[in-house]
This record gives structure tokens, C-alpha cells and sequence, in this order.
């Protein structure tokens, strides 16, 4: 975890609402999503607002046109064994038309944003469109 690791930093009050929120969603049976971004002038890593998402379209809305952000998504599905499985994966918006400055921010902090969190996989996402199917993509093991 190198260099990031002293670059971007955390509050212990975020990295105690990241582990809550794991902890809180692994049994929950519908989906949870909370939005992260990266303050350009301190570089740390906050949660975007208070809300939890329980609905793509309206994560979709809230996701910023020409900003990226991470988004910690906990997402129950049925695989096609009938099984349950509630991956816990790290969406790493990044929209096409996004500036360089900011593409280079968030790319440097994924890996230690996917670790903090503790995310099982992350999947990126170039248009908030592409949460509509998101269920295709978690289902897929990868």
C-alpha cells in the first residue's frame, strides 16, 4: 500500500462508517450503496453525503456528470445455483468526460479506497447508465 497510502488519508470517523456499513449490509436483502469522493485540496476520502442508496435510479441521478467518485455497493442477487450472494464490491465511477487532474486523483486512491473498505472486487463504470446493469455484472463471478 505504498506511497497512496501517505498521500490520501482517512478520518477514523470514516473509516468507522466504512466498517459499519460492510458490517451493517452483509445480511441486508436489498441493495445499499453509499457515495465516496476525494477532497481535491486535502485529498482525503469522505463519504459524498449521509444518504445510503437503496435504489440504481436514484444513485444513477446523484452520481456527478463530469466527476468521478467511488461508490460502496452491497447488492444481494440469487445466482442461477439458488444460492444468495451479497457481493460487497467498490464501483469506480469515472466518467469519459472528466478532466485529466481528476482521472489521475481517484485512480491513485483506488486500490487504497478498495482496501479501506474492504471491498471484494472493484468494477469500473463510465456512465451512471451503467447501473442499470449492475446485476449482470455482479452475477458474473469473476
Amino acid at each position: 500500500m505504498g506511497s497512496e497510502a501517505r498521500l490520501y488519508t482517512f478520518s477514523s470517523e470514516t473509516k468507522e462508517k466504512l466498517r459499519k456499513f460492510r458490517l451493517g449490509t452483509s445480511r441486508s436483502k436489498d441493495p445499499q450503496a453509499v457515495i465516496y469522493q476525494i477532497d481535491k485540496s486535502t485529498l482525503e476520502i469522505a463519504q459524498a453525503d449521509d444518504e445510503v442508496y437503496t435504489n440504481m435510479q436514484e444513485l444513477a441521478d446523484e452520481l456527478p456528470p463530469h466527476s468521478p467518485r467511488y461508490v460502496l455497493l452491497s447488492y444481494p442477487l440469487t445466482l442461477a445455483s439458488g444460492r444468495l450472494s451479497v457481493p460487497y464490491v467498490l464501483l469506480y465511477y469515472l466518467p469519459v468526460t472528466c478532466n485529466a487532474e481528476l482521472r489521475m486523483l481517484y485512480a491513485g486512491a483506488k486500490e487504497l479506497m478498495r482496501n479501506t473498505a474492504e471491498a471484494g472486487r472493484v468494477i469500473e463504470l463510465s456512465d451512471a447508465e451503467d447501473l442499470e446493469t449492475i446485476e449482470e455484472k455482479l452475477g458474473g463471478e469473476q
